[in-house]
């Protein structure tokens, strides 16, 4: 006989997933135009030349070219030129 209650393994270590949030592109990375560039709650970043803004605050490329990733006046922006 069982000496303790089996409790159900499932339940245990069980954590959410993810939301795959961050930078998916590098600074000199060649992107193509409609590529996302950063998934972010907020905007951590901001969006430079060549990139839009969507609804949720992704930033993703417009045109084709190369990802810069830089500062200005103390905020992180992400372009492509």
């Amino acid at each position: 006989m069982s000496t303790h209650k089996q409790g159900g393994k499932a339940a245990q270590h069980v954590r959410p997933d993810g939301k795959r949030l961050g930078l998916k592109v590098s600074s000199g990375q060649k992107v193509l135009s409609g590529a996302i560039l950063v998934r972010q709650r907020g905007t951590k970043f901001k969006g430079g030349d060549g990139v839009k803004l969507g609804r949720d605050h992704t930033i993703f490329a417009v045109r084709q070219g190369v990802v810069n990733i830089g500062a200005k006046l103390g905020r992180k922006v992400i372009s492509v030129s």
